[in-house]
């Protein structure tokens, strides 16, 4: 029994496949390796190739035994999304009806399904409940409130039991130091602030100290990339349980502001973060962090790694690249 990975080499997708493997699980990956990398897998079986290709996908799924999905392969920057918004709607939404349409072919019928908190857009208030309703301000967001939809359709009309994560700010690496994020690739703040400190970039932007928070800086929910691994691998196992589809924010219900970020990154590097303050962008709220109670009564999960954690790990991996 192999737990099929899309999109397993990337960020996210490589600590859920070594977690998913630390539990005992057989996991074949399937992966473009456009943006991810195959020595961040590990060892774990690779397929390269599209999840738009079902003769691909149903024969992987047929030849492995695949009895569960993770969905990780989506493109995921906002900004990339608003100026080619074609290749989100083709690969995001798209590549997701070509997914289920070749797992329900090779007759799999549970998938976990790699959401994004963005789904919501601005809240209305916080902490964010999964009731709170869908808004989503740009098309990547817009694309995973789609792919949410096009899977849980799939649960009507071919009874496929799915698992959505809608996670916050994924960050932090490895506690070991062997796998992290690609800076290369990536729009997010912590990986933004350690080329900042590191020299391998101009100051880091912080937009904004002018919010009605603490320090006036904005505040997210930052999540560390092995908790959420231990989510995905929680998710698998409620489906193998056949406990029911759900949609489940993941975060650790703690705001941590953009001040914060950087005062704990000048701690653990021993020097200061090059910054700068300019205007706030358009459509950014002041804070935005989640309710966690329905993944602890579903999923038996909770987040317990501490920002210190994710910034101590996210520097050790980052100075070794570089």
């Amino acid at each position: 029994m192999t737990i099929l990975v899309t999109g397993g080499a990337g960020y996210i997708g490589s600590h859920t496949v070594r977690a998913l493997r630390g539990a005992g699980h057989d996991v074949v990956v399937l992966d473009s390796l456009e943006r991810g990398r195959a020595d961040a897998l590990l060892g774990a079986d690779l397929v390269v190739g599209s999840i738009a290709d079902r003769d691909l996908v149903t024969a992987t799924c047929r030849n492995y035994d695949v009895q569960a999905v993770v969905h990780f392969a989506a493109y995921k920057s906002v900004g990339e999304s608003m100026t080619s918004p074609g290749l989100y709607w083709d690969n995001n939404v798209a590549g997701t009806v070509h997914l289920v349409e070749a797992m329900a072919e090779a007759d799999v019928s549970r998938i976990v399904f790699s959401s994004s908190a963005s789904v919501y857009g601005t809240p209305d208030a916080v902490p964010v409940t999964e009731s709170a309703p869908l808004h989503p301000e740009n098309v990547y967001a817009e694309s995973k409130a789609q792919m949410e939809k096009i899977i849980s359709w799939y649960g009507v009309t071919h009874g496929i039991s799915s698992v959505s994560l809608r996670y916050f700010n994924a960050a932090g690496a490895s506690t070991d130091g062997v796998i992290g994020e690609d800076w290369s690739v990536t729009t997010n703040l912590v990986p933004l602030v350690m080329k900042a400190v590191l020299g391998a970039s101009g100051p880091v932007q912080v937009f904004g100290d002018d919010y009605p928070t603490p320090d006036g800086t904005g505040v997210r929910d930052y999540i560390h990339v092995e908790d959420l691994a231990v989510a995905h691998v929680a998710a698998v196992e409620h489906l193998l349980a056949d406990r029911g589809s759900l949609c489940v924010n993941l975060g650790t219900g703690i705001g941590s502001s953009v001040r914060e970020i950087l005062m704990l990154t000048e701690s653990v590097a021993g020097r200061p973060v090059p910054h700068e303050v300019v205007g706030r962008r358009a459509g950014d709220p002041a804070e935005v962090y989640a309710d966690v109670r329905l993944a602890a009564e579903r999923l038996n999960w909770r987040a317990t790694r501490s920002l210190d954690e994710i910034i101590t790990s996210a520097y050790a991996w980052h100075s070794s690249t570089i």
